[in-house]
C-alpha cells in the first residue's frame, strides 16, 4: 500500500466521523482500501514470519518456510 492510499483510508475515516459522513461511493471505496491494506498486511507479514528459523531443543535447526501448510479444513 503506497503511502497516499494511507493517507486516503485516514482522509475517509476522518470525513466518516463528520455530521456529513461518508458518501455510497466513498464507503465503498474505503471499503476497497481496507481490503488492500489487510491483504497487504498478511502478504507482508508471511513473508517475514517464513524467514524464522526454529531451534529445536536437540538443537537442530527447522526453517518456518519448509514447514508444511496446514489446509484450512484441518
Amino acid at each position: 500500500m503506497t503511502e497516499e492510499g494511507i493517507a486516503r483510508i485516514n482522509e475517509l475515516a476522518r470525513k466518516s466521523k463528520t455530521p456529513e459522513g461518508l458518501t455510497p461511493e466513498e464507503k465503498d471505496e474505503q471499503a476497497v482500501l481496507r481490503r488492500q491494506f489487510i491483504d497487504d498486511f498478511k502478504r507482508n507479514l508471511r513473508g517475514v514470519i517464513e524467514q524464522v528459523d526454529i531451534l529445536e531443543p536437540d538443537g537442530s535447526v527447522t526453517h518456518v518456510a519448509d514447514i508444511p501448510k496446514k489446509k484450512k479444513n484441518d
